[in-house]
């Protein structure tokens, strides 16, 4: 039987987590899905308005996640791909996002050979979820969790045809700091955290779909072209813009559309505050 608030089957009672939208429920005998989840924001916002705001959280939710369980930035990444690939195929209000997004963090830690247990993620989102409290028993509830977790793995792994790799933008952003690096005066490039930003625009990126609609070196090339013009640093002119040096079939319209993804992410973070 369905409810707003989980899932019930009959061969097990339900096992709750307290979630910031709703309550976190997990089963034996399949995916996880939930009929009707309220939404705080009411009806006045469109769905696309409301579904955006719920990814934003949901991929806030991944990184925290990842950062306290110790993983590095590429398989947090692919985390949030996964997350957003999988919701491109299935209604937001079809399936528990939080419980995804446990599942696809385990899953990811498989993809880039950085494997997380189980019961850590359980137990970090928990505590997310749960501040204070203390780490969950080794019980009939934790075990219908945890089973919950790798069942909506495998729906994952349907969903997306096994389709789980996924081609980063951090190797790219790397090349081209190194490449702009060597033509900025080095005291110039020392008093400004050209690097520092723009390794947080790019994450910043995965917080919404972007980062799986623009090609790779396109968001690698925006969050650097960002990051230098917030800071007024020009690089020397020559036939081509530097960008077009860097990557050749990149262009001007390309990446003004990454920015404007990303600027309206930002407005999405004040809105989710």
């Amino acid at each position: 039987m369905l409810t707003k608030q989980g899932i019930y089957l009959p061969s097990v009672g339900p096992v709750v987590m307290e979630g910031p939208s709703s309550l976190l429920s997990a089963t034996r005998s399949g995916p996880l899905k939930l009929a009707e989840r309220s939404d705080s924001s009411g009806d006045a916002e469109s769905d696309p308005a409301r579904d955006m705001k719920t990814h934003f959280r949901v991929c806030r939710f991944i990184m925290e996640t990842g950062v306290k369980l110790g993983m590095r930035s590429v398989p947090v990444a692919t985390a949030c791909a996964l997350y957003h690939r999988f919701f491109e195929h299935v209604n937001v209000r079809a399936y528990e996002p939080y419980l995804v997004a446990m599942s696809c963090v385990y899953l990811a830690g498989k993809v880039e050979e950085q494997h997380i247990r189980t019961r850590d993620i359980i137990n970090v989102s928990h505590r997310y979820f749960n501040s204070g409290s203390t780490p969950l028993e080794c019980d009939k509830e934790f075990w219908d969790l945890r089973d919950s977790v790798v069942q909506c793995e495998l729906l994952i792994l349907r969903q997306l045809n096994f389709h789980v790799s996924f081609e980063h933008p951090h190797k790219y952003l790397l090349h081209y700091l190194l490449s702009v690096k060597s033509l900025v005066n080095r005291h110039a490039w020392s008093r400004t955290p050209i690097a520092e930003t723009s390794w947080a625009l790019l994450r910043d990126c995965y917080h919404g779909a972007m980062s799986i609609r623009h090609k790779p070196q396109h968001i690698a090339i925006a969050t650097l072209y960002l990051a230098l013009n917030s800071y007024g640093v020009e690089l020397p002119l020559g036939e081509k813009e530097w960008w077009q040096v860097l990557c050749e079939y990149v262009s001007k319209a390309d990446i003004d559309a990454v920015i404007s993804d990303l600027l309206q992410l930002y407005d999405m973070e004040a809105k989710c505050i």
